[in-house]
């Protein structure tokens, strides 16, 4: 059965953490034992049962009544096995969402029904357009709490589908639910018989998996080099592609060539093949000097290498960016000194104004199309093309304070 991954996004008070609980407990997903650890917690905090506790396990998340990292959890239909990736909703948690959502197939938008749309939504949508994830669900949660009205589910979807047309968003389902009371999660709500859609579940089942990273050109970032009995061992994750042994190999941006002599995985002796997906250790057949940060291609089909490119990032520093500031570029296993070169542009993320055209700054969660040039030539790709290699960060005395995407082909140095 294969599994399909989704991000859940949305303003924070939300009820993202609810209705995760909510499809953990309809589709039988929860131990024995956690039923009544929620019931334990919710009756100490002085509360109804609380289906956010399921994910908001940890002490201080129950007392500050908020997600603070990036989780993920499993469930299952009788279609698919699922994978949620649980991105915060506070703004100071963002560079969390941009890791998990890089993962993602699909994204689940929601917004409560009685605040309606929120900067935080608005800026979410940004994100979630900016990464690519084109199969979107908007949920308009807590409809209990507007009694269950029609009209108001219509402005709040006229109100965000207004915004979403701006990022060139269009939600493939809106679906009015109650995560709390289980309204149009799993099942259909009798107090809402005006909606005569998919419930969330079905809006879910409906997706399609995106193409495998297996029929790609192989793309394998050497992370660590060590010496096992004697051999030199290059380990990294086949990010695309398949590694064989006795196949060709060259790593980039060196242009260095060799055979795969063996494929080795904890546990094992040595394997045919590692694919997609996998961590795997090589043994070639001779000795190169490759380490931390190339990238091993097939021959013929190699990812560019380049000291300058064009990208949109994402600024998530309350102290912000000056032109002529140093920094360092973190993409795949690489991380090398680079500047930004130029601001063609700063964009407000929740509002999508531009701020600014050929700027000299960018401020806390501001958005900017720009020129990064690097102090040596790196494995860069299109985030559509493989994601790895697409998508980087910027750290600044070593705090991550810009996440990115490379969204265009790039030309070779």
């Amino acid at each position: 059965m294969n599994n399909l991954r989704f991000v859940m996004v949305g303003h924070v008070d939300h009820g993202k953490s609810t209705l995760i609980g909510r499809l953990l407990y309809d589709t039988e997903s929860l131990p024995p034992d956690k039923m009544e650890e929620i019931r334990t917690a919710s009756q100490e905090q002085g509360r109804d049962v609380e289906f956010a506790y399921v994910m908001d396990h940890l002490a201080e998340e129950r007392a500050r009544n908020i997600t603070i990292d990036t989780a993920q959890t499993f469930f299952r239909t009788p279609r698919r096995e699922y994978v949620i990736i649980d991105a915060p909703g506070h703004k100071e948690f963002l560079k969390n969402m941009i890791t998990g959502a890089s993962q993602a197939e699909a994204a689940v938008l929601i917004v409560d029904a009685a605040e309606g749309v929120r900067e935080q939504t608005q800026r979410h949508a940004f994100m979630i357009d900016m990464l690519g994830l084109e199969q979107l669900i908007v949920v308009v949660n807590k409809m209990d709490q507007v009694g269950y009205e029609q009209k108001r589910f219509e402005q709040v979807k006229s109100d965000l589908n207004s915004f979403l047309g701006k990022v060139n968003l269009k939600p493939t389902y809106v679906i009015p639910i109650s995560a709390k009371n289980g309204e149009n999660v799993s099942n259909r709500s009798d107090n809402m018989p005006w909606y005569t859609g998919v419930t969330f579940l079905e809006g879910l089942d409906s997706f399609v998996n995106l193409p495998s990273s297996l029929e790609k050109p192989l793309r394998f970032p050497v992370q660590l080099v060590h010496e096992i009995a004697g051999e030199k061992v290059l380990m990294g994750r086949v990010e695309a592609g398949r590694l064989r042994r006795g196949g060709e190999i060259v790593f980039l941006p060196s242009g260095k060539k060799a055979k795969v002599k063996n494929i080795l995985e904890f546990g094992t002796k040595g394997k045919e093949e590692a694919s997609a997906g996998e961590s795997a250790g090589i043994v070639l057949d001779q000795a190169l000097p490759v380490g931390r940060g190339e990238v091993g291609a097939d021959p013929g089909q190699e990812p560019p290498s380049a000291d300058r490119f064009a990208a949109s990032v994402f600024w998530m520093s309350p102290a912000p960016f000056r032109m002529g500031e140093k920094i360092l570029l973190r993409i795949a296993t690489e991380e090398v000194p680079a500047e930004i070169e130029a601001i063609a542009e700063r964009m407000d993320s929740s509002t999508l104004e531009i701020l600014e055209r050929d700027a000299s700054v960018l401020n806390d969660t501001e958005a900017g199309e720009v020129t990064i040039r690097t102090a040596r030539p790196v494995v860069v790709e299109s985030f559509y093309k493989t994601k790895e290699l697409g998508r980087f960060v910027l750290v600044r005395r070593n705090d991550v304070v810009a996440g990115g995407i490379i969204a265009h082909s790039v030309r070779r140095s």
